[in-house]
């Protein structure tokens, strides 16, 4: 008798810190809208920034977005500790600046779920402390 592992759905998750720029409400000619918003997620000892431009999806999280951020300013200061799913990179090419005509790369996210919100030094939201996630075991089937 011989078992093998079948995969039906593989989770790539990250989890971080970072600042939340572009928060916007994206209405569609058909279809529902959605909230969007660009994460500049801090990395590294210096505190560099990798840039993901997500789609809100988690329920938690658009409930927070209409609650809290749905009247942000282009200047206020928003910082969250979040979660992303579904990472994948997309092509562009720049309209305009110096890099105009050149490629480049975007990674896109789905917002799964905000942990910590603070919005100009005000913490605005804080989920109770949880045990830690546990990652989904593959689906196993009998051959």
């Amino acid at each position: 008798m011989t078992q093998t592992t079948q995969n039906t759905h593989f989770d790539l998750h990250i989890t971080g810190f970072g600042f939340f720029n572009r928060i916007r409400k994206v209405e569609l000619r058909k279809g529902q809208p959605y909230w969007a918003v660009t994460i500049a997620a801090c990395r590294g000892d210096e505190g560099q920034k990798t840039y993901f431009d997500c789609s809100v999806v988690g329920t938690e999280a658009k409930a927070l977005f209409d609650t809290h951020l749905s009247s942000v300013n282009k200047d206020d200061t928003v910082t969250a500790s979040f979660k992303l799913g579904d990472l994948y990179p997309e092509t562009f090419v720049h309209g305009s600046g110096e890099k105009q005509g050149q490629t480049g790369v975007c990674l896109k996210a789905r917002l799964l779920k905000i942990t910590y919100l603070k919005v100009n030094g005000n913490i605005v939201f804080q989920s109770s402390p949880q045990a830690a996630d546990v990652p989904a075991q593959p689906v196993q089937t009998a051959a």
